[in-house]
């Protein structure tokens, strides 16, 4: 497939227009899969995050955004939706090389995207407050949801775009201006959707986008007061540094943080079933995901079973050119990710983990940053391959015995983003799901994803909402309005009456 036609160097895209960085200075992103320079982005800092957000201040503050509609602005989510539909192939491919991703995967992840920005458009105008009974029937009280006003959006790089749309399709849906400083290791699709808004007739200034790395334009970003709300995906670490930079500022934060999710298969499950929730939860997008089921908890009757069928669908697994339609794992998504897990891995044979399958890293015969799925047993809840985010193509089976182990075990960490349970016995799926410390339960499925239902992480894996309507309320305030309807004359308040 030939490449997409993109210029060889972004800048900054702020105010409607492309903008070179304050300092002159761009750094080059690579292919993962090749090692090979894609293209050269703007290197931004504190004065072109400045830029930025006076220009969402200005956009926001601006009678053709302020004073649109909600129906309108409705209709602008609808417009966006269906130009990243006619800009699929496009973006799924800008993505897929830029952070290693499955074409193929990022062609599904395509296919769906416009539905968030169809769901964010008919939710538009059902934002609404509440008229609210008054103790004095002359006394009108009712209640509004404002927009906040600049939102900073700083986002990750295993799914720029998805996780890029969890922030902006509710923001502008609220009426806010963004302010988005996406990963440095994938700046491109965030530059090209942001271009994308423009086209579909948001005011310039309403989608910004300022690229570089963390501690220069992500740390400005946070730390801005011109902020009035900070949504940030990523690292547990960072996000803690985000929220207390926001508190100190007293303003909102959403947080989606990491994970160590475990999966739990009972005695009465489909193994085969549950044996490919397991390979989809841990393998599918090389392990890259925050949700990734890596901890799998399974009753010594089909441990055994699972084990043999998740070792025998790993050592099949074809890694390669993620290009390639064929390509089932494709590299992470640059080299010090890849030795984060391989350090990982050589950290669970010393704590004394054996390794069935996998174990180590590859080149998938272009030279990239791959890693060979794996799969590690004799591990226990003390060792840190088991407790510690690895963010890669790696889980941990071990056994248990009794119902309530398993919920120990699966609540025992400092994360709770998500969890899966397969069992055929319908009463023990709800008891379970009821008992879990996750935001997110699924049973005898894993991944399952819509616009339309809400997320949070429990623990140390995040706070807020995002999807569905829920997320509303993140990126709005609300305003309680008094109205005397009366036309009596106020009475003196140091006059008493009887």
């Amino acid at each position: 497939m030939s490449d997409p036609t993109v210029p060889t160097t972004w800048r900054h895209f702020i105010g409607g227009s492309w903008v070179e960085p304050a300092t002159g200075e761009y750094f080059d992103s690579t292919d993962p899969a090749t090692r090979r320079t894609l293209y050269r982005a703007a290197r931004g800092t504190a004065p072109d995050v400045e830029r930025a957000v006076a220009a969402a201040r200005d956009a926001f503050e601006d009678p053709r955004w302020r004073d649109l509609s909600q129906t309108r602005r409705g209709h602008l989510l609808r417009r966006l939706g269906e130009l990243i539909a006619e800009n699929a192939d496009e973006l799924a491919l800008m993505e897929s090389r830029d952070n290693g991703k499955l074409l193929r995967e990022m062609r599904g992840q395509l296919a769906t995207l416009p539905e968030y920005y169809h769901y964010y458009a008919g939710l538009a105008d059902k934002i609404h407050g509440e008229t609210i009974p008054a103790s004095d029937r002359r006394v009108l009280n009712y209640t509004t949801r404002e927009p906040l006003g600049v939102v900073g959006a700083i986002t990750p790089w295993n799914s720029p775009l998805t996780l890029t749309t969890s922030k902006l399709a509710p923001a502008l849906c609220a009426g806010n201006t963004v302010v988005i400083k996406p990963s440095e290791y994938t700046s491109a699709t965030g530059l090209r959707l942001a271009e994308l808004a423009l086209e579909a007739g948001f005011p310039p200034g309403a989608v910004n986008v300022v690229t570089g790395f963390g501690a220069e334009a992500g740390q400005a970003l946070a730390d801005h007061p011109g902020l009035a709300k900070i949504s940030f995906t990523g690292s547990t670490a960072t996000g803690s540094r985000i929220a207390a930079s926001a508190a100190s500022r007293f303003i909102g934060t959403t947080l989606e943080l990491g994970g160590k999710s475990p999966q739990i298969v009972f005695d009465d499950a489909n193994v085969p079933n549950a044996a490919m929730g397991v390979v989809a939860g841990v393998f599918a997008a090389a392990g890259q995901t925050c949700i990734a089921g890596s901890r799998v908890l399974a009753h010594r009757a089909v441990y055994d079973e699972l084990l043999e069928r998740v070792c025998e669908r790993a050592k099949s697994i074809r890694v390669g050119d993620p290009l390639d339609e064929a390509t089932e794992l494709g590299p992470l998504a640059f080299e010090a990710q890849r030795d984060k897990v391989a350090g990982y891995v050589d950290l669970g044979r010393a704590e004394g983990a054996r390794v069935l399958t996998g174990g180590a890293a590859t080149d998938g015969g272009l030279g990239g940053w791959f890693y060979e799925p794996t799969v590690l047993v004799d591990v226990d809840h003390g060792m840190r391959v088991v407790r510690e985010e690895i963010f890669g193509p790696v889980v941990a089976i071990m056994p248990f015995d009794t119902e309530e182990e398993a919920l120990r075990l699966a609540n025992d960490t400092e994360y709770g983003l998500a969890a899966g349970v397969w069992t055929t016995g319908l009463a023990r799926a709800h008891r379970v799901a009821a008992r879990l410390d996750a935001g997110t339960v699924w049973v005898n499925t894993y991944r399952a994803m819509s616009p339309m239902s809400p997320r949070q992480g429990f623990k140390n894996s995040g706070v807020g909402v995002e999807h569905g309507t829920e997320t509303i309320k993140e990126f709005t305030r609300l305003k309680s309005v008094w109205i005397n309807t009366g036309e009596e004359p106020v009475a003196d308040p140091f006059t008493m009456r009887s």
